[in-house]
Parts: structure tokens; sequence; C-alpha cells
């Protein structure tokens, strides 16, 4: 997983995972995005620690973590709270990135 930074925030689509360092469900949910990014053998998510970014959280209205934000240009498509499942997160990926499984 990729860091966050200002300037990656100016990409067009963007899978950012966002977490707090002791939040015990974050380290759960991390563990799935960071499985799915093993199998695929890329970087397809970006980390956002919630408490070094207290304006995106403002601006976003993100209400808990951790939450899977999925951003395209400047419009919010999806906030996830309950990840459930690695399977839960691929139906997110096969709308949002289907290059993923177009070898497969």
């Amino acid at each position: 997983m990729q860091q966050i930074t200002e300037k990656s925030l100016e990409q067009e689509l963007m899978l950012i995972y966002i977490y707090t360092p002791f939040c015990g469900t974050c380290t759960v949910a991390r563990s799935m995005l960071a499985k799915i990014e093993s199998v695929h053998g890329i970087d397809i998510f970006y980390e956002m620690n919630a408490s070094l970014y207290p304006e995106f959280m403002q601006e976003n209205k993100i209400e808990s973590v951790p939450c899977l934000l999925i951003k395209e240009g400047n419009e919010v498509k999806e906030k996830v709270y309950a990840f459930q499942s690695t399977g839960n997160i691929y139906n997110y990926l096969m709308i949002y990135k289907p290059e993923l499984f177009a070898n497969h």
C-alpha cells in the first residue's frame, strides 16, 4: 500500500484506506487489502492515517474508521465502512478497477 500524499490526492481515481494507528478493526481491514494487493502483485490502495488529515476527514464527511473511500476526480463515489470480507472488497474493485480482472 502506498502512503497518501498531497500530490497523490490529485489522481483521477483513488481507493483510499483510511485508518487510525490503534484501531483493531483497521488492522483486520488492512490485512484484507494487503492480501488483495499481494494476489495482484501491485499497489491498489492508498493508506491515509485519519489523525494526520483532519481537514480531509471533515471535507469528505468520514464518519468512522476503517473506511475505504473511493474517489473519482473530486467526487466521492463510495464510502465503505463495513469491509466484511475480501469478496466484498472485490465487488468494489470489479466496478472501479475492472482492469485488474482483464487478463484473468
